[in-house]
């Protein structure tokens, strides 16, 4: 049995843990849970990305369950926490500073308050100056999380990841995660002028003005003319990356809502992510996990490493230096 100094050195970090940088030694398997087994901290000064959940699923169109979608994140970061990062080689919180912020509460019986909810949540976020990285939830969270990036930013780049161009016809009131973007369009939250999406496979008779690299495309083309492409679109706007897991094909995420055949691989999704250290982000989230229709957590798992991905991202902006090994 270990000495009560030594204690405090090891273990349950989310909850023991005084600072936002470094880490301690966890056990994969047990322990508090949080992202990455960040700290739980509400407190964001010398925050450079809080982490946290958006557990809202009442705008699906087919199968509900991604409100469990934060949680199944969280326990699949486990084994991401042990080991640095591949194939970055460094471990991304030497100097990126991240906290879990937990989740938004969100009142499901008054659905009247979620969009100002989920809003003000990330507003306090942005309004400290941090990078929000939110965990879905149902694709329709990413539009109130639009409105609180576009009041600190105004009009950003939107990158999305999708099997689905989520532009189909808005009143501007209904609760729909397949419809948001072009309110978000026509509210002037995000310019499609500089704006792409990735992976898509599903029909709409417009393109809205977004640069769209459907599935085949990325397929046909490969990850390096991917990459391009976003990269050329984009510049060097400031850029909100949302990624919902049906981009990737059933085969590697069945736990989520609306599957659709065709889709990347997670080897894709991640090698396109990877590639993306140049752009400026203000902002990211991963959603439409449902981990009721996972399997073995692989679904989750990839989320997890997306979401980690993109911390790596920013820890390159923070100063991380790379140390790959092995033929990459």
């Amino acid at each position: 049995m270990g000495t009560k100094e030594n204690d405090c050195e090891t273990g349950d970090q989310a909850f023991l843990k005084q600072d936002a940088l470094g880490r301690w030694p966890e056990m994969t398997y047990g322990g508090a849970l949080s992202f990455l087994r960040r700290r739980y901290s509400r407190d964001l000064a010398n925050i450079d990305v809080a982490v946290s959940g958006i557990p809202f699923d009442c705008a699906v169109t087919y199968r509900s369950g991604s409100r469990l979608g934060p949680r199944a994140i969280r326990a699949a970061s486990v084994q991401l926490a042990e080991l640095k990062a591949f194939p970055f080689g460094f471990d991304p919180f030497e100097h990126l500073s991240v906290v879990d912020y937990g989740d938004c509460f969100i009142d499901p019986h008054h659905p009247e308050t979620v969009i100002e909810t989920i809003e003000g949540h990330i507003k306090k976020i942005t309004d400290a100056g941090v990078i929000p990285l939110s965990l879905g939830g149902d694709h329709f969270v990413t539009y109130p999380i639009l409105k609180a990036i576009a009041a600190k930013h105004g009009p950003v780049s939107l990158l999305h990841f999708d099997a689905h161009c989520d532009t189909w016809e808005d009143d501007g009131k209904r609760f729909d995660h397949g419809s948001m973007f072009l309110r978000a369009k026509n509210e002037n939250l995000i310019d499609v002028s500089r704006s792409c999406q990735v992976g898509i496979r599903t029909y709409n008779d417009s393109d809205h003005g977004f640069d769209i690299l459907t599935a085949p495309w990325v397929h046909r083309e490969g990850v390096d003319k991917t990459i391009e492409a976003i990269k050329s679109r984009i510049g060097s706007n400031k850029v909100y990356l949302t990624f919902d897991i049906d981009c990737l094909d059933p085969a590697f995420a069945p736990g989520t809502g609306t599957p659709v055949p065709g889709g990347l691989s997670s080897a894709q999704a991640l090698a396109i992510v990877r590639g993306l250290g140049d752009l400026n982000l203000v902002g990211a989230d991963v959603v439409e996990v449902c981990p009721s229709y996972d399997v073995a957590e692989v679904t989750a798992l990839s989320a997890a490493t997306i979401a980690h991905d993109i911390l790596c991202l920013l820890a390159l902006k923070k100063g991380c230096e790379t140390h790959p090994v092995g033929r990459l």
